[in-house]
């Protein structure tokens, strides 16, 4: 039998003893790497451009009515008899910046009526006042600015018309106020259209990524940290599923938040209507049929004709009038509006170089739609003409009546009533609340 020094035994210690540290340590660096994941360099690149949103919002409400009807139109005649009371409330919200000199891309109805705005950064904890730049409540984005001169943090958005069913993306926000939330998932839609009210729909990246109300406004990126969409919390009653603006939307409409403070309104110049349950049966396709097209316009210039019916914009399809205008809303005038038509029996692809509204067209708009004029008068709008025939001739509108709203929004002067005449293009039938002798109407036209 062979004999084993002492010396043999601890060398053979040593050597094992050495083994197990090495094991360790490639077992710790490979763990280490392997916990290094893409999604963890994503939100390192992205988190320092995340900020918290705090908002104060002073509201008001009258302490009575004297006619019994709470916020009538008679409010505006009699406001000084009826005392207000006020009150704060804060909400809270994310965002992201997009540029160094601090200008921060959210969603409208985080800001929305807000007199004070706090934006708090994640890494430092320091929080700085911003200003509304600007904001389109039917778009539901806005744009602000931190007021201190700095070189922030950014994330420039990216595209997202190049998004794939199932890649991994990763929303960031606030929800309740409790500093950075991170969640992630999986595309199950790059345009899934969804019906926010019973006038207005939208195309959002569907993912389920859970997205909370303080998580609006903040960024949806891709597993390289991109920016690929503004979260928004639309519908609180869908479970694990959560809906982004796509940043290619933001794209088109953030230079004039930033210049214009809103997003100005393209011009086509086309009339549409809706097609007939039949086409949709014969060629199992939906969209908008073209009934008029506005001379020296640019859907003239598109070579765009009366009977075509419009499939889609930018591969969008349209079922409906309100879907059409929309997805045209989502564009400013130079934009190039991508259409796909169908003339005939054919599909053909067509593109529109969109211009502004021409001038006095919101005017001329309300006297086609709904069939009256309006003038300034000394106590407001009053109504001057009432087209025979008209809508409102059929509901019994004269000249001489006051328009005092059109929907919620008051209006009193000619430049107002023009102003929410072009946010609400397109949008049928149309409430107008018209007073005659004292007494207020609810007309819906047409």
């Amino acid at each position: 039998m062979t004999s084993i020094s002492s010396r043999d035994l601890a060398m053979q210690s040593v050597r094992k003893l050495f083994l197990i540290i090495v094991l360790c340590l490639i077992a710790t660096g490979a763990s280490g790497a392997d916990r290094n994941s893409p999604v963890v360099k994503a939100v390192a690149g992205a988190r320092d451009a995340v900020v918290n949103i705090r908002t104060e919002k002073v509201m008001q409400r009258r302490s009575q009515s004297l006619f019994g009807f709470g916020d009538s139109v008679f409010d505006q005649f009699f406001h000084e008899m009826m005392p207000l009371g006020s009150y704060k409330t804060e909400s809270l919200g994310s965002g992201v910046i997009i540029d160094r000199v601090g200008h921060i891309l959210t969603n409208a109805h985080v800001v929305d009526k807000a007199s004070r705005i706090f934006v708090a950064m994640t890494g430092s904890g320091r929080e700085f006042e911003a200003q509304l730049i600007g904001q389109d409540s039917r778009i539901d984005l806005a744009v602000l600015k931190i007021i201190q001169p700095g070189d922030y943090s950014f994330l420039p958005p990216a595209r997202s018309d190049d998004l794939m069913l199932g890649e991994t993306v990763i929303a960031i926000g606030n929800p309740l106020g409790l500093g950075h939330s991170i969640t992630t998932g999986i595309i199950s839609s790059t345009k899934r259209r969804v019906q926010l009210s019973e006038q207005l729909t939208s195309v959002f990246i569907q993912t389920d990524a859970l997205i909370n109300p303080g998580n609006s406004g903040g960024p949806l990126i891709n597993i390289n940290g991109e920016l690929i969409g503004i979260n928004t919390a639309i519908a609180r009653q869908a479970q694990g599923i959560g809906f982004s603006i796509p940043i290619d939307t933001a794209k088109r409409v953030v230079n004039d938040l930033i210049a214009y403070g809103r997003v100005r309104h393209a011009y086509l110049g086309l009339v549409v209507g809706e097609v007939s349950s039949a086409f949709v049966r014969s060629y199992g396709e939906s969209g908008v049929l073209v009934e008029d097209v506005e001379p020296d316009s640019p859907a003239q210039k598109a070579r765009l004709q009366i009977a075509d019916v419009i499939l889609a914009i930018d591969e969008v399809p349209l079922a409906s009038v309100a879907q059409y205008y929309a997805e045209l809303q989502t564009y400013t005038p130079g934009d190039l509006l991508p259409l796909s038509v169908l003339r005939g029996d054919k599909v053909v692809s067509l593109k529109a170089e969109l211009t502004a509204l021409p001038a006095g067209y919101q005017m001329a708009y309300t006297r086609s739609t709904f069939g009256f004029s309006v003038r300034q008068g000394q106590r407001g709008l009053v109504i001057d003409e009432v087209l025979n025939g008209s809508p409102a001739e059929r509901v019994g509108l004269n000249a001489g009546d006051m328009v005092v709203k059109i929907e919620d929004v008051s209006v009193q002067k000619l430049a107002e009533f023009e102003q929410t005449m072009e946010e609400y293009l397109g949008q049928k039938p149309l409430r107008f609340t018209v007073v005659r002798d004292n007494v207020a109407y609810l007309i819906e036209l047409p």
